[in-house]
C-alpha cells in the first residue's frame, strides 16, 4: 500500500513521501500562480487543474492555499471568500450553494494526542520518515452551509445540510443538518426549518 494509500484510507502515513511531497509541490506552484493571476480565465483553469472536481458559479477569492488540491472537490455556487486554508491531505468534500467566508481554515491531517505515539522512537534524520506520526481524515460541508469568517473546522468533521456555522467557531464535531452552531467547541444553539419562508 502506498503512502497515498494510507493517507486516504485514514491509516498513518508518512508525509514527506516523494509522491506526497511532488503533489504538495505542484500545488504550491499552482496556488503561487492563482494568487499572482489578474485573468479570471487563467483562474479558471488553475483551479480545473488543481482540484479534484469543481462545479459550474465557484468563485475562489485570493490569497487561496491548499496542500494537495487533487482532494478538493466542489459542487455548483460556491464561494471561498480571501485567505482561505484546506489542508487536504484527505478529502474535502463542499456541496452546492456554499458560502465559506474568509480566512476559514479546514484541516484533514492530524496527529496522535499522546507523544509516545506522535514521535518515532529512534528516529534518524536520514531514514526517509517523518520524525512523527500524521493520519487524516474527510472534512464533508453539505449543500447551502454557510461558514463564517475565521471558523476552524478540524479533521472528520461532517457539516449538515442548510446549517450556519457563526464567526470564529471551532468545529471539533459533527452539526447536524438544519442549524446554527457557534463556538469553541463549536454547539448547537439554534435549530431552523429545512423549509424556504
Amino acid at each position: 500500500m502506498s503512502e497515498l494509500d494510507k493517507c486516504m484510507s485514514g491509516n498513518m502515513f508518512n508525509c514527506i513521501d516523494e509522491e506526497l511531497t511532488d503533489m504538495i509541490s505542484k500545488s504550491r506552484i499552482m496556488t503561487h500562480q492563482y494568487n499572482s493571476s489578474s485573468s479570471i480565465k487563467e483562474k479558471q483553469h488553475i483551479l480545473h487543474e488543481l482540484f479534484g472536481e469543481i462545479g459550474s458559479n465557484v468563485k475562489v477569492d485570493v490569497p487561496f492555499y491548499c496542500d494537495y488540491g487533487k482532494n478538493i472537490f466542489i459542487g455548483n455556487n460556491g464561494i471561498i471568500n480571501m485567505n482561505c486554508t484546506f489542508v487536504d491531505c484527505n478529502k474535502i468534500e463542499i456541496g452546492n450553494n456554499v458560502l465559506i467566508a474568509s480566512n476559514v481554515q479546514i484541516y484533514t491531517a492530524t496527529h496522535p494526542v499522546n507523544a509516545k505515539e506522535r514521535l518515532v522512537d529512534g528516529w534518524k534524520e536520514n531514514s526517509g520518515q517523518a520524525f512523527f506520526r500524521t493520519y487524516a481524515l474527510p472534512v464533508k460541508i453539505e449543500d447551502n452551509v454557510w461558514i463564517g469568517g475565521g471558523t476552524i473546522i478540524l479533521p472528520g468533521v461532517t457539516i449538515g445540510k442548510n446549517s450556519v456555522i457563526g464567526a470564529g467557531s471551532i468545529v471539533t464535531k459533527n452539526i447536524p443538518a438544519n442549524c446554527v452552531a457557534v463556538g469553541n467547541p463549536c454547539r448547537v444553539i439554534k435549530k431552523l426549518s429545512d423549509k424556504k419562508e
